[in-house]
C-alpha cells in the first residue's frame, strides 16, 4: 500500500490551501485558479473608454491566495494611492475540461459567491500605457475579498437581479446581472479554449460602472441578487 508522502520530502513547508467557506455549512472549497472576465458590463466599459459591442471576452488573473474571507478587513495595500472597489458575481467550478460546450457549461458550477475585484488602479494605468501585464494592479496581496459560497442547489443559477455596491452608505456601484455582455455559460466555454479548466476553479464575472476609490477606514458593503450581501472595512 502506497502511503502519503511525509512532510520531510519537500524541502519548504507546502503553503496551505486556499479555501471558501460554504453558506450553512462548515465544509470548505478548495481553490485551484482565479479567472477574472475583463469589461463584462457595458456601462463599465464605456467608463473605462473601451466600446463594449467590438471585444470577444479577455481574462486576466489572481492568485488563490489573495482571496479574503468575510468577517476580515481589507488591507490598503502598498505602493498606491488609488485603489478601486469592482462588485462581482463569483462563479465556482465543481469540474473542469477543455473545450465545454456552452449548453454544457452549467453542469460544471458547483455555486456562487460575491467578491470584489480591488484593483491598484493607478499600478494598472501604467501598466496600460506600457503594454504591460496588469499582475501589480490587479494580483497583489487580499485584493479579492468574498462571501461564502452557495450551492447551485440552494440557489439555482442566478441571471437577473441587482449588483450593488456601498462605501459608508453612499451608493457606488449598481447595475443588473441581466447586463452582463458574456453570461456565465458563454464565460465558462470561451475559457476553456483557453485553459483547461479544473474543479476548485473560480471566476470573477465583471463589474457594473461607478467604479471608485475608498481609503482606510471605508466601509465595503456589497450586494448580488440570489446570492446575498458582504461586507468588508478598509484597514
Amino acid at each position: 500500500m502506497n502511503e502519503m508522502p511525509q512532510l520531510k520530502n519537500y524541502v519548504i513547508k507546502p503553503a496551505p490551501v486556499p479555501t471558501l467557506a460554504v453558506a450553512g455549512s462548515d465544509a470548505l472549497f478548495p481553490i485551484h485558479r482565479i479567472y477574472c472576465v475583463g469589461r463584462n458590463f457595458a456601462d463599465h466599459a464605456i467608463e473605462m473608454g473601451h466600446d463594449p459591442n467590438k471585444e470577444p471576452p479577455f481574462f486576466f488573473q489572481k492568485n488563490p491566495d489573495t482571496i479574503v474571507p468575510l468577517g476580515q478587513d481589507f488591507p490598503y495595500p502598498t505602493e498606491t494611492s488609488d485603489v478601486h472597489h469592482e462588485i462581482e458575481l463569483v462563479v465556482a467550478l465543481q469540474k473542469g475540461g477543455i473545450n465545454i460546450p456552452v449548453e454544457d457549461a452549467l453542469d460544471h458550477v458547483y455555486g456562487y459567491a460575491v467578491g470584489l475585484d480591488m484593483t491598484r488602479r493607478d499600478l494598472q494605468g501604467e501598466a496600460k500605457k506600457l503594454g504591460r501585464p496588469w499582475e501589480t494592479g490587479k494580483a497583489f496581496e487580499a485584493s479579492a475579498p468574498c462571501g461564502p459560497l452557495h450551492p447551485v442547489s440552494e440557489v439555482g443559477h442566478p441571471t437577473e437581479g441587482e449588483v450593488w455596491l456601498k462605501v459608508n452608505g453612499e451608493m457606488r456601484q449598481k447595475g443588473d446581472l441581466n447586463q452582463m455582455i458574456w453570461k456565465v455559460p458563454e464565460m465558462i466555454a470561451y475559457l476553456s479554449r483557453l485553459f483547461e479548466l479544473k474543479a476548485g476553479d473560480l471566476i470573477f464575472a465583471g463589474t457594473p460602472a461607478g467604479v471608485g476609490a475608498v481609503v482606510k477606514g471605508d466601509e465595503m458593503v456589497g450586494y448580488v441578487a440570489g446570492v446575498g450581501e458582504i461586507r468588508f472595512r478598509v484597514s
